[in-house]
């Protein structure tokens, strides 16, 4: 069979995961690194339309060399492609990967549109091809231990609200998308596995103030079918880095700080016994936990998941339907931030493909 033949799809089984590379950013440059410290795997091919960038990798990783994606998918033999290029070639290189039967992971977001999402996430199924997206803090250990102390339903019985804040400064790279697409898909993915259930209606407020052609803030609001309500307060302008979430339930709140993979628990306090400030103005103060997490990083773990799949097949953990839904969910805050008022997504689910 020569490299560029069409095939089925099956897992690979023991021996070595063959890998492709399309895309050498910033993000495309940590996927080489970690593809090329995984095991039983082999970086066969890397594409990038940068010379210089392209040349780097060749030298650093003795992979086969394309300035053409589409020409390395079909022409090297692989069993697997990483997709780390720009949002808007998501559908192409990924169709390209599907149709000759090679499983992909592919960075968030999945696609710019729904429309063009559901392309991806169609072909995967009537294909069979696995398609992993990259919402890489799935992965995060501290998130993977919130998750695990909210199924056991012990530390809280039920959600009120779940916040995420992630800023930064913006990222000169970023053009064809704005910073809803863009990141505050990452933290609509993880309102919805938080809260387990998919939005029902979302508004947002928006701003544009550096970014020369999209939104760089983004204020917005999700409300979930058991009352749940989400918040995400996202931008490009902050000096420093940040990423925070905050799950608040009856029993008390959990606080996680992506970077520092730190999580607390702070108990509801008893309002019975008040604190006082200077004799009056009585406050409630809860007790906090400091919960251990075994600190890893999160995009290793994320490959080892994506080349189990290709090992072994089943659904990966973050697959194109999460990563559609975090598409379609962005896409609305967009359309309710233009219209200046909430839009109900009750009828999305009849479209968007579910577990």
């Amino acid at each position: 069979m020569t490299p560029s033949a069409i095939r089925p799809w099956r897992p690979v089984g023991d021996r070595e995961v063959r890998v492709g590379l399309a895309g050498l950013g910033s993000m495309g440059r940590n996927h080489l690194r970690v593809i090329l410290s995984r095991p039983n795997s082999r970086l066969v091919a890397v594409a990038d339309p940068v010379a210089e960038t392209l040349d780097a990798a060749v030298a650093s990783s003795g992979a086969q060399g394309f300035s053409e994606p589409l020409a390395m998918i079909a022409e090297a033999d692989l069993d697997a492609v990483v997709i780390a290029a720009p949002t808007t070639a998501h559908v192409p290189l990924a169709l390209g990967a599907i149709e000759r039967g090679l499983a992909v992971l592919v960075e968030k977001p999945l696609a710019a549109t729904v429309e063009d999402g559901l392309r991806i996430v169609d072909a995967g199924r009537a294909r069979g091809v696995p398609v992993q997206v990259g919402h890489v803090e799935r992965f995060n250990p501290a998130v993977l231990e919130l998750g695990r102390l909210l199924h056991e339903g012990h530390w809280l019985s039920s959600i009120y609200a779940v916040a995420s804040r992630p800023a930064g400064p913006f990222p000169a790279r970023i053009r064809d998308v704005g910073v809803t697409v863009d990141l505050a898909t990452h933290d609509a993915d993880m309102l919805c596995w938080i809260a387990g259930e998919r939005p029902t209606r979302v508004y947002a407020e928006l701003a544009q103030r550096i970014h020369t052609s999209h939104e760089d803030l983004l204020f917005g609001l999700l409300h979930f079918p058991s009352g749940a309500t989400g918040m995400l307060d996202v931008n490009w302008l902050t000096p420093a880095k940040r990423r925070q979430l905050t799950v608040v339930g009856e029993e008390g709140m959990f606080e996680l700080d992506y970077i520092t993979q730190r999580l607390t628990f702070t108990k509801s306090a008893d309002t019975a016994r008040p604190q006082l400030v200077a004799g009056y103005a009585p406050t409630f103060t809860g007790d906090v936990a400091e919960l251990p997490v075994a600190n890893a990083e999160p995009l290793a773990a994320e490959h080892d998941a994506f080349l189990r799949v290709v090992r072994v097949g089943g659904r990966p953990v973050v697959d194109g339907e999460d990563g559609l839904w975090a598409v379609a969910v962005a896409n609305a805050l967009l359309s309710a931030a233009a219209e200046r008022h909430p839009i109900d997504l009750s009828d999305l689910s009849a479209r968007l493909p579910v577990r």
